[in-house]
């Protein structure tokens, strides 16, 4: 009996199996029949304009007036059109610098190259769904990569220099100048009726002044938001920029004599004393400034991993692999800024324009205050580390270097001008915690 049972229903299944694959045949048949009479009632003719008009040749010279940007604005036919072709040379001239004049390739290339990829039309590979905009999301408007990258430069920071001469701590701290200098001015020309910026958005403008990007991304999502990523291409262009922009300031305002001033080495530094530095100085930030502590906390957290000499895994992880992968989404993120719409309109020319004055005060003031300070007894500083004061590092204190080995080629000047450039990676932390605590 149950042998039978089996054997009909075994029936049964092969039945309905021959029935549903003959219906899904002839419906296959039918499609296909349908698809092939679409496709002969479309002249060939029809099909290669078609293919024509969705190039970017097309798209270039006839511009989909239905276009909308990143942010959901519709476009402008000059965004569309020119303006990307303007954007698309920047990139290349951008490429030129970092490829052939080497002006930090590391950051440059991947910003140049997200850029490049903004402003490809048609694609939106900067849209809320492109890659670009998913990598922006991601950790630039969460803060997440300006964190990770403190972290790296933490455990790549020697705090020995810094700790060695105290007081080159002032040159970081003078250099802050430009952050507070560009804030009075941007809030003096909006009260003139120039701009329409609020305090909140001058603060995160003028932090650009510190040529910090991390510190730059961190307060504008705080204060700024909506400025975000002209700020960020603003910021980090600026400490690409530092072998152009600091060196004729540098030479502006000191002598040749003082170009040549010898520093030595003060003393040595212990390892106890790099330990208890980081937790130190975390610790005032704590007390004082809490504003400030996740910028110094990712700092001081990967120094002190680094100093404690007990976990080189991870110290050479944050040296290497993970700051390097971060650098690459953010430069990529960042570089997704430089599209037309975003990038070539008067508000961003603007932050442009304040961020250079920023920047180039910073650097006046570190070198400024460096003078200042050969006016009393004791050992002599060379002016030219005082424009390492600003925090990008270690580029600021290779330009310091650089231009005093111009003058003497036996004049060292790389170990003394991380004194003040770690100070003011520290300083300008501070400046953001200050302008938060202020103006949130």
């Amino acid at each position: 009996m149950k042998f039978i049972v089996l054997k009909l229903l075994a029936l049964f299944m092969i039945f309905s199996f021959t029935s549903v694959s003959a219906n899904t045949i002839h419906s296959t048949e039918t499609l296909s029949t349908h698809q092939e009479e679409t496709y002969k009632s479309q002249p060939l003719s029809e099909m290669i304009g078609g293919f024509l008009n969705s190039t970017g040749i097309a798209a270039f010279m006839h511009p989909d007036p239905n276009e909308l940007s990143a942010n959901g604005s519709k476009m402008s036919d000059f965004h569309k059109s020119w303006g990307r072709i303007i954007m698309i040379l920047v990139t290349f001239f951008l490429f030129w610098l970092a490829i052939k004049k080497g002006f930090e390739p590391l950051l440059l290339l991947p910003i140049a190259f997200g850029g490049l990829l903004a402003n490809i039309p048609v694609a939106g590979i900067a849209g809320d769904h492109g890659f670009l905009g998913v990598i922006y999301d991601m950790g630039l408007s969460n803060e997440m990569f300006p964190i990770i990258i403190f972290m790296g430069v933490g455990a790549m920071t020697d705090f020995g220099p810094l700790l060695s001469n105290p007081k080159t701590a002032l040159l970081g701290g003078a250099a802050q100048f430009g952050i507070f200098g560009t804030l009075v001015g941007a809030v003096a020309l909006s009260q003139a009726g120039f701009v329409d910026f609020t305090l909140q958005q001058a603060s995160a403008i003028s932090i650009i002044g510190g040529a910090d990007g991390p510190t730059s991304i961190f307060i504008a999502t705080k204060l700024a938001p909506e400025l975000l990523g002209a700020i960020a291409v603003a910021s980090y262009s600026y400490m690409a920029m530092v072998p152009i922009i600091q060196p004729p300031i540098m030479k502006a305002l000191t002598t040749e004599a003082e170009r040549k001033i010898k520093m030595t080495t003060l003393r040595h530094v212990s390892r106890l004393e790099k330990l208890v530095f980081p937790i130190m100085v975390l610790t005032l930030a704590i007390l004082v400034l809490p504003e400030s502590t996740p910028l110094i906390g990712a700092f001081m957290f990967g120094n002190f991993l680094k100093e404690s000499g007990v976990v080189e895994r991870l110290n050479d992880t944050l040296q290497n692999s993970l700051i390097n992968t971060v650098t690459i989404f953010l430069g990529l993120g960042v570089g997704s800024k430089l599209a037309s719409d975003q990038f070539l309109v008067p508000d961003t020319m603007f932050i442009m324009a304040l961020g250079i004055i920023a920047f180039s005060v910073g650097t006046a003031s570190g070198v400024i205050m460096a003078k200042i300070m050969n006016m009393f007894p004791g050992h002599k500083v060379n002016p030219l580390i005082g424009s390492a004061g600003v925090s990008a590092v270690p580029m600021a204190a290779r330009v310091s270097n650089k231009v005093g080995m111009e003058y003497d080629r036996t004049n060292m000047l790389l170990m003394h001008a991380m004194g003040p450039n770690v100070a003011g990676v520290i300083g300008s932390a501070v400046a953001a915690g200050v302008l938060i605590s202020l103006f949130q």
